[in-house]
């Protein structure tokens, strides 16, 4: 399978460890397949009986057809093993009979990046050696929180390569603050930006784009790349859990065989829930995929009005890594819908005056699958507090997120079919925030809530997060955003 940016209408065509080494084309667009597999009954009924390295091997083989099946059988085997996922890779829990969570934080980070960023290094490091590549590759990440952790925690001593995590200084929790400054491994740098987060990522954005910057690297030695789902080797693992997901709902009897269901996706970026629209193309039923923000809506408003405006107030919110107004992945449902040449127009206005609208029909297109809701503040506190009370199930802020805007498709569809919410963190990752939803009352400090949210719920507290506020910080610097490509060649 070969793979072309979403912004050439030409014939340039890349193998998938070629995109993969890459990252982000030459023309700033993003890699997409030329054609999405498909999964036929008697496939799906092989997954079924897999364990979930075997079906991401399954599936990833599709996609990544110049690596070989036992390659990434070996990469999957190795990368969600039980020692890194002690409560297994993507377990679906049961609320009811008619709303699953998919739990995709049982990782080493305690958050959903882990499932594609415990296997994307392997990935990409198959990749240099498959183009030749002598150089060592230098991984630039922005980071609303989750990101930046998990692929310090992919990355750490992984050969050929250094990473760098920029992350906007007062954008991320406390606890996704020391997670990162504290990381081990001597090929990790850590740096804040004084600024948000569409600050780090349009300063990582630049920084590809520059080709001073590029040439005085390989001078050094090395190449930018980039770990964020802008990274087709970062976004294909994530198809995997919609599959597997699927075949659990099968394996339990909540679905017969082409049964449609709905998935519920809090998302910012808009990689996980446009995982989710690829295994869909691939044969997965799902029947609609529930957009699930908080209140910087911009998506929500897009998928609702087809028009997408960044121009508006940024919100701080209980779910930072939500707290999103550019959604780069976009531009890869766009290129499906629209075609390059109308991807090119619309990221070119996007860049010049922040708003770009589609057509009726591209727009009829997009919510053929997509639909868009948003819970505010107010509503993600009580939706933590009434889903413990009512099902006894201890999720976080954007887990939160997710459930209210599956109870308003509900309302609003009339919609009484099975649900399958995407939890994307542990709650222990926003301690602070959960225990006062829960309470009403303020925790002792943001570490100190560990321990006060196990003692009110019983919950217990993940491995990676367990005694944080006492490892040693490593990384304490900060940067202008402007002054993010000197910090890079200071290094």
């Amino acid at each position: 399978m070969l793979y072309k940016s979403t912004r050439d209408s030409g014939d340039a065509r890349f193998t998938s460890a070629e995109v993969i080494k890459r990252g982000i084309a030459d023309d700033g667009g993003l890699y997409v397949p030329e054609n999405i597999p498909a999964l036929g009954r008697d496939e799906i009924e092989k997954l079924r009986r897999m364990p979930y390295s075997e079906r991401a091997a399954f599936i990833l083989s599709k996609f990544l057809d110049d690596y070989s099946y036992d390659e990434l059988l070996a990469d999957s085997t190795a990368a969600y093993r039980a020692e890194s996922f002690p409560g297994g890779p993507a377990p679906l829990a049961r609320l009811d009979d008619r709303l699953f969570s998919l739990e995709l934080w049982h990782g080493p980070t305690a958050a959903f990046k882990d499932m594609a960023l415990q296997l994307m290094p392997r990935l990409l490091t198959r990749a240099l050696k498959k183009t030749g590549e002598y150089r060592t590759v230098h991984i630039l990440v922005a980071t609303s929180g989750d990101t930046g952790k998990a692929a310090l925690e992919g990355f750490k001593d992984i050969e050929q390569t250094r990473i760098t995590v920029f992350y906007p200084e007062s954008g991320v929790s406390l606890v996704q603050k020391r997670q990162m400054a504290t990381q081990t491994g001597e090929n990790v740098i850590v740096c804040a930006v004084r600024g948000n987060f569409d600050d780090c990522q349009n300063g990582v954005k630049r920084l590809f784009s520059d080709t001073e910057l590029a040439a005085e690297l390989d001078r050094r030695g090395f190449f930018l790349s980039s770990a964020n789902s802008i990274n087709w080797g970062r976004l294909v693992p994530q198809i995997v859990y919609y599959v597997s997901a699927y075949c659990d709902l099968l394996n339990i009897g909540a679905l017969g065989a082409g049964d449609e269901f709905c998935v519920c996706v809090p998302t910012g970026n808009f990689g996980n829930i446009l995982a989710g629209y690829f295994a869909g193309l691939m044969g997965i039923p799902i029947k609609k995929l529930i957009c699930a923000s908080n209140l910087n809506n911009v998506l929500t408003d897009f998928l609702r009005r087809g028009i997408y405006d960044r121009n508006r107030t940024f919100h701080k919110t209980i779910s930072p890594s939500m707290d999103i107004l550019i959604s780069s992945n976009l531009e890869r449902l766009l290129y499906y819908v629209a075609g390059a040449e109308k991807t090119r127009k619309y990221t070119a206005e996007l860049g010049k005056t922040g708003c770009y609208q589609i057509s009726g029909e591209e727009k009829d297109k997009i919510s053929e699958q997509f639909i868009g809701y948003y819970a505010d503040e107010t509503e993600t506190a009580a939706t933590i507090r009434g889903i413990f009370e009512t099902y006894g199930y201890l999720c976080d802020t954007h887990t939160a997120v997710a459930f209210s805007c599956a109870e308003k498709y509900r309302q609003e569809t009339g919609d009484n079919g099975i649900i399958t919410v995407v939890s994307t963190a542990s709650p222990y990752k926003f301690a602070g925030d959960v225990y006062r939803a829960l309470t009403g009352k303020d925790s002792a400090g943001e570490f100190e809530a560990l321990d006060q949210l196990y003692g009110y719920t019983g919950a217990p507290v993940p491995y990676p997060l367990a005694g944080i506020g006492s490892r040693p910080v490593r990384f304490t610097a900060s940067v202008d955003k402007e002054k993010m490509k000197q910090y890079i060649l200071g290094m």
